[in-house]
């Protein structure tokens, strides 16, 4: 089976850079992606045909069937029952992680209109999650067959112990987090002096 191209780009690209700059010494300790987890919800009075959609979908853009999340409790405001189905959830690992982050960096994400970067703020512990607002974005979805938009989380836990650590690895692995409005300048002007730099001189 051939190795998927972001774990041959971990391998042969993140680990080396993760090294030099945070000086781990052993290539154990270097942080790496864990599992990805794939989560959607819906309300408490859909009907049948509406879960199975969902189920369905995300099934196709995961690779792997969902197992449905169930209401631990009963809520009678939001009219939920203890039991009841309140979504569906999908965790890959391995070959079918690595496979699924490919597609979701380069190919779904850049067909979001007016693309400019995902949010850069982690959970405080190196873990990352992304809100999905439309489910066609995977090319994995046909168009024709949709009757509904779905929504979904998408979470990347790692083994890194620090947000920083933790960004510098996914961002290596092409995760396309935001620029700030600080690093955003400190491009423009650093574009702007390269410029400047090959401009002919002028005799």
């Amino acid at each position: 089976m051939e190795t998927p191209i972001l774990k041959k780009k971990y391998t042969e690209l993140v680990i080396p850079e993760l090294k030099k700059k945070f000086n781990f010494k052993n290539i154990h300790t270097v942080p790496s992606i864990k599992k990805v987890v794939i989560n959607s919800g819906y309300s408490a009075s859909v009907d049948k045909n509406h879960i199975a959609y969902v189920s369905d979908e995300i099934a196709k853009i995961a690779g792997q069937h969902p197992v449905t999340t169930k209401a631990k409790l009963s809520i009678s405001n939001f009219k939920l029952r203890e039991g009841q189905s309140i979504g569906c959830k999908v965790t890959l690992r391995g070959n079918a992680m690595y496979d699924f982050l490919a597609r979701l960096i380069h190919i779904a994400l850049p067909c979001i209109r007016d693309f400019r970067g995902v949010p850069a703020k982690l959970d405080g512990q190196g873990n990352y999650t992304l809100g999905i607002a439309d489910h066609s974005i995977f090319p994995e979805v046909s168009a024709e067959g949709n009757t509904a938009t779905i929504g979904m989380d998408i979470s990347i836990n790692t083994s890194a112990e620090t947000d920083e650590v933790g960004k510098e690895l996914l961002s290596l692995m092409g995760i396309p987090f935001r620029k700030s409005s600080s690093e955003q300048n400190d491009a423009e002007s650093s574009d702007s002096a390269e410029k400047t730099e090959e401009a002919p001189v002028e005799a």
